[in-house]
């Protein structure tokens, strides 16, 4: 009995699991055995005694509640298995415990002999957590390649009878017998159908997984249209926005959706933390040259709890996050970052805590000069404001009030204008006269626009050239790709008259 006395001891002191052996009441606690992995893993020295290790008293628990629920499943079922527990260390840090564990019936006063073996798994659940994580994202990936289908299909429905709205707003707008009331009328019509149509392509914008497209763009427009995507939240939130935009900032050759992200990212995450420390703030959005470094620079700043200087280095790694677990990805930071690098800028962080955050976003401004060569080049061209009187164009639209509405506004500067419904019917008018332009939508029943396209050239090869399409869908899609391949000018639905009117005499211009 010695010599197993003995063996038992031993193995006490020397297993890599916490053991524990005491009584719980409701109340208080008391230890009879802890050994010596249990004191490391909650933060004691082996040489505390036993009976000062006591795991289980009431403010050791992370959740307050979780004490009575352990302490019930004892009860009723006299052991639990594999069970976990969020609890603090002698040091005030909280760990996870799993702890398996058997107790004798209740005492009349409650208390329980409880024998445990317990162990740290808070790495196994950050790692839990993170693959929770993955896995999400996985099917939130999935979720939005989904989404993109659909809504593709109802930005386009949306996006036709926006521009048959926007078409006949225009042309009543500048009716000689339009009184001021009615004009008044009309400019709410246009500025409401606008402000539809941005929505829808914020929707596609953020819905879709986009091939990187870049041009020109004029950051200070991006950051207006990223701020108008978020004035809504912003007034639920008590967040005021002040916006300091340099004038005559250079333009960045750039993916201006792209940049969207990465600016809808640091906003979101400056008002979260305003928010949550104070319920409301002041967001402070700036723009500027640097000449010396020959960039353009945003500034997204907030007078938050500030970022401390210990998690600074890491804020840009990979999953990442001082969140709760659910409450983010530990991703955004990372992909605005990578999305700066990509365009030749940089990304950084000025922050002091209690002092609030700036995150720079930084980009070149390098092929600024080339651009602005091409679009100078671009406004030499015909644009003298008149229509070619008596050019010949034919609209292909399977939407009738859209058609009707393009075919009078042609027809009111002074264009000779025919419809087709379709693209069958397109090529059946090509064949039986010559056209000095087409418009064409892209999304249509029986023949689409692509198709119309390919057959165009064998029908009429010197047509290929004269074609202008109409579109609600381009961001991210298949229509992105043609349109890029086939060199042909194109317009977003809905469109302004002026915009269609510069399409139509830029396209006769280039025949």
């Amino acid at each position: 009995m010695r010599r197993r006395a003995a063996a038992f001891a031993r193995l006490f002191d020397a297993i890599r699991e916490g053991v524990y052996v005491g009584i719980v009441g409701p109340e208080t606690s008391s230890t009879v055995a802890a050994n010596p992995h249990l004191k490391l893993v909650f933060g004691y020295p082996v040489e505390t005694p036993d009976e000062e290790v006591r795991p289980f008293e009431a403010d050791r628990f992370v959740d307050v509640h979780a004490r009575a629920a352990l302490l019930g499943h004892l009860s009723v079922d006299g052991a639990v298995t594999d069970y976990r527990l969020r609890l603090w260390r002698a040091d005030a840090t909280p760990i996870w415990i799993e702890m398996t564990a058997r107790a004798d019936p209740p005492a009349p006063d409650g208390a329980l002999r409880i024998e445990a073996i317990m162990r740290d798994v808070t790495e196994r659940k950050k790692l839990d957590d993170q693959t929770r994580d993955i896995y999400a994202q996985l099917l939130q990936a999935e979720k939005m390649a989904a989404l993109g289908q659909t809504i593709s299909g109802v930005a386009h429905e949306l996006n036709n009878p926006l521009a048959t709205i926007l078409s006949w707003a225009e042309r009543l707008s500048r009716s000689a017998h339009a009184d001021e009331p009615l004009r008044r009328g009309i400019d709410v019509i246009l500025g409401e159908a606008e402000r539809a149509a941005r929505i829808v392509r914020s929707l596609l914008t953020f819905a879709r997984k986009r091939q990187t497209t870049r041009t020109m763009v004029d950051l200070n427009q991006v950051v207006r249209e990223t701020l108008a995507l978020r004035s809504y939240e912003q007034r639920l939130s008590n967040i005021t926005v002040v916006e300091a935009l340099a004038a005559g900032l250079p333009p960045v050759f750039a993916d201006g959706y792209q940049l969207q992200q990465v600016l809808l990212n640091l906003i979101i995450n400056a008002e979260q933390a305003m928010v949550s420390a104070h319920g409301r703030g002041v967001l402070v959005v700036r723009t500027w040259h640097d000449g010396e470094r020959e960039a353009v620079v945003v500034e997204v700043n907030d007078d938050g709890p500030g970022i401390p200087g210990e998690v600074q280095p890491k804020i840009f790694d990979p999953f990442f996050t001082t969140k709760e677990v659910g409450q983010g990805t530990g991703l955004g930071l990372t992909v605005a970052y990578a999305i700066v690098q990509e365009h030749g800028g940089r990304l950084r962080l000025d922050s002091r805590p209690g002092a609030g955050a700036s995150f720079f976003v930084e980009l070149p401004v390098s092929g600024a000069a080339a651009g602005a060569g091409a679009s100078t080049a671009a406004r030499t061209r015909r644009d003298t404001g008149e229509a070619v009187v008596g050019a010949s164009v034919l609209v292909v639209e399977d939407e009738a009030a859209l058609a009707s509405a393009v075919a009078d506004m042609l027809r009111d500067v002074g264009y000779e204008v025919e419809r087709a419904a379709d693209g069958e019917l397109a090529l059946a008018a090509i064949r039986e006269r010559p056209f000095d332009l087409v418009i064409c939508d892209l999304k249509m029943p029986k023949i689409d626009g692509r198709t119309f396209y390919r057959l165009l050239a064998d029908a009429a090869p010197a047509m290929r050239r004269r074609v202008v399409f109409v579109t609600g869908d381009v961001a991210g899609s298949e229509a992105e790709q043609f349109l890029r391949e086939s060199g042909c000018p194109w317009l977003a639905k809905p469109f302004r008259l002026a915009d269609l009117l510069k399409a139509v005499r830029d396209g006769l211009a280039a025949c």
